[in-house]
């Protein structure tokens, strides 16, 4: 093993928290009592550190302490390693206390908001965070939620996932584009025009037509890349309602898309360990989906 990997190796979490409580205090008595060690103990650990790193990281006189060059830099790692370190025993002893569901684009959409507050008002012991990663599992494959909004086309076999609801395709278009003043777009007119594709997670391809009847296609990276062709007035983009629901931006219009399925929209989670929280969340969208179940509305939402 090689020196700099031996020094690591020898790198404990009192060394550093150490060096950051002499500098917050600016004294290595009151150092001593914030850490509830004795002011010799502080020291030693403030040199192991410092001949972990091979340098001085204080200045010392009677009066003051101050870092060196290396040890402002030092004490900078130190504060993130620390900070990583609590959360991670936060989250290890939390438990379940916390429910992460992941999306790409657009969580639940318009039932967003409500979901939220239901979820708050029914299981207030359990901390919902909604996640956005720009990945076809929403960050589940990942491992950074309990829970994924999906609803691209996605092979679902590897996942426990529910059938939710679904949604009414709309046309993004430039608010100044002529389509913009009328009620609705009609399937078979897209051709005639170029069509942003997010391939990696957006609900569109260029299946929905036959294949002598597709139209151009700009491909993109995530919603804002999506966003930003459509704005210029050069693409136009077909998405869920719940784009529409999420993503209101000046010089984007949306109106509904005529003859054509809706997006199902699923929730999926891993078959090992799920989440208690699970089902009850799944109970809360679907129910949320069932109860705004309408057609589209004639307008630019």
């Amino acid at each position: 093993m090689d020196e700099p990997r031996r020094g690591a190796t020898a790198l404990e979490l009192k060394h550093l928290r150490c060096l950051v409580a002499i500098v917050d205090t600016g004294s290595f008595t009151d150092a001593g009592i914030e850490l509830g060690m004795s002011q010799a103990a502080v020291s030693r650990n403030l040199l192991a550190l410092e001949k972990i790193l091979g340098t001085r990281l204080l200045h010392r006189t009677s009066r003051t302490i101050t870092p060196t060059t290396v040890g402002v830099q030092a004490l900078a790692r130190a504060r993130i390693l620390l900070t990583g370190a609590e959360e991670l025993v936060t989250e290890a002893t939390t438990g379940h206390s916390r429910l992460h569901i992941g999306h790409a684009w657009s969580a639940f959409g318009r039932h967003t908001t409500e979901f939220q507050r239901r979820w708050q008002q029914s299981h207030p012991e359990t901390e919902l965070r909604l996640i956005r990663h720009n990945s076809s599992t929403g960050g589940l494959a990942e491992g950074l939620c309990d829970l994924a909004v999906i609803r691209v086309s996605l092979d679902l076999k590897p996942w426990s996932h529910a059938l939710v609801g679904h949604e009414h395709r709309y046309v993004a278009l430039a608010s100044d584009d002529p389509w913009a003043r009328r009620r609705g777009i009609h399937m078979g007119e897209i051709p005639g025009r170029t069509l942003a594709i997010d391939r990696k997670t957006g609900t569109t391809t260029l299946d929905l037509w036959p294949e002598d009847r597709r139209p151009a296609a700009e491909y993109t990276h995530d919603i804002d890349d999506w966003l930003a062709a459509i704005a210029t007035g050069r693409c136009v983009g077909i998405t869920p309602q719940a784009t529409a629901a999420q993503y209101r931006r000046d010089g984007i219009t949306y109106r509904p898309l005529r003859d054509t399925d809706p997006v199902p929209v699923h929730l999926i989670w891993r078959r090992h360990d799920p989440h208690p929280a699970t089902h009850a969340a799944v109970a809360l969208a679907i129910d949320l989906y069932r109860e705004n179940r309408r057609a589209p509305a004639d307008s630019d939402t």
